[in-house]
């Protein structure tokens, strides 16, 4: 991780973002929070924090409206990178945080395939 006086040099406040879609579609179609987007994004922001990540100059865990991916989801996504995740478990959030969030390292095996859209 970048220290936070480097981040504001280069006018970042955070290192990384992630974003989850916690979107809601009316009348049950399918949408990120009925497959347990909001508990991927609970589970992130607890680990995150637990593993010293959050704060100025590291990692921001956010909610998102509609990311447009909901054939894919439930989605997340890492900027600056535009890292594309689609998660199952409290097992690939873990995966996530680790590999991606400390370490800067992509997990691909959770990449969301670039056709998925809507």
């Amino acid at each position: 991780m970048s220290d936070s006086t480097s981040d504001q040099s280069t006018g970042g406040y955070y290192e990384r973002h992630i974003f989850f879609c916690l979107n809601e579609r009316p009348e049950g179609e399918d949408c990120c929070a009925l497959h347990g987007a909001k508990a991927g994004f609970d589970r992130c922001k607890s680990q995150v924090k637990a593993a010293g990540l959050s704060g100025p100059g590291k990692v921001r865990v956010n909610k998102a409206g509609c990311l447009d991916r909901c054939a894919a989801g439930p989605v997340a996504v890492v900027y600056p990178e535009g890292t594309w995740y689609t998660f199952i478990d409290d097992g690939d959030i873990d995966e996530i945080v680790e590999s991606h969030l400390k370490n800067g390292k992509i997990v691909e095996r959770l990449l969301t395939p670039p056709e998925l859209g809507r």
